[in-house]
C-alpha cells in the first residue's frame, strides 16, 4: 500500500500545513505510518463495521457520497488488502455504480461511534453482478440477509487511522434496548 501522506498531502495541503505550522509533524509522523496490508487490527475494525460511507467521484470532478450498510460484519477482508461487501438494491439512481465505471478511485469512510475511532481508506474499486463474482468471495460475504445485486471490491491503495477529536460517542438502538428494555418504545413516541 501507498503511504496516506504521499498520497493525500499534495502541494496545495503541504502549503497550508506549512502556513499552519504542522508541515513537519505531519511529515515526521506519516513516514512510519506506511505498511504492506491490513493488519490484524485494521481488520477486525473493518469487519465489525455495520455501515460506511463510499466517496466516488463523477468524469466532471464532483464528488459523491453515499452510505452502505447492512449487518455487522457485511464488510469482508477478502486479502492482504483488499475489501468487498454485497451490494443491495438501492433508490436505482446507480450514481455510485455510473462512478466507479468511469473512475476507479473511491473512498471509504468507516465511522466507530461508540470508541470514537474512524479509519479512511482510499482505493480502487469494481463492482461485479452476483453472477460474474469470484466464487472464492462469495462464500464470505452475507448474502442471504438481504439480497445481493452486485459484489462491491476495493483493491486499498493507502489507509489512515484519523483522531478521535470532536467524534460524538452514540449508542445504537441494539445497545440501548439491552439497557432500558421495553422503554425505548415509550422513549421514542
Amino acid at each position: 500500500m501507498d503511504n496516506y501522506a504521499d498520497l493525500m498531502f499534495h502541494r496545495a495541503v503541504a502549503e497550508l500545513q506549512r502556513d499552519d505550522g504542522s508541515y513537519e509533524k505531519y511529515q515526521a509522523g506519516y513516514n512510519h505510518r506506511t505498511q504492506e496490508q491490513l493488519s490484524p487490527d485494521d481488520i477486525g475494525f473493518i469487519q465489525s463495521r455495520e455501515s460506511m460511507y463510499l466517496g466516488t467521484g463523477n468524469p466532471d470532478g464532483w464528488p459523491y457520497v453515499q452510505h452502505r450498510g447492512g449487518p455487522r460484519g457485511f464488510l469482508k477482508v477478502i486479502g492482504p488488502s483488499q475489501i468487498a461487501c454485497a451490494d443491495y438494491r438501492g433508490n436505482r439512481q446507480f450514481i455510485s455504480m455510473g462512478n466507479i465505471a468511469t473512475n476507479t478511485k473511491v473512498s471509504l469512510f468507516l465511522m466507530d461511534y461508540l470508541n470514537q475511532a474512524r479509519l479512511k481508506i482510499e482505493g480502487r474499486a469494481s463492482l461485479v453482478s452476483v453472477s460474474d463474482a469470484d466464487p472464492d468471495v462469495l462464500p464470505k460475504l452475507d448474502l442471504k440477509t438481504i439480497p445481493a445485486e452486485r459484489i462491491l471490491v476495493v483493491d486499498v491503495v493507502a489507509m489512515d487511522w484519523n483522531c478521535p477529536k470532536y467524534i460524538p460517542r452514540m449508542f445504537t438502538e441494539d445497545m440501548v434496548r439491552q439497557v432500558v428494555g421495553g422503554q425505548i418504545d415509550q422513549l421514542m413516541a
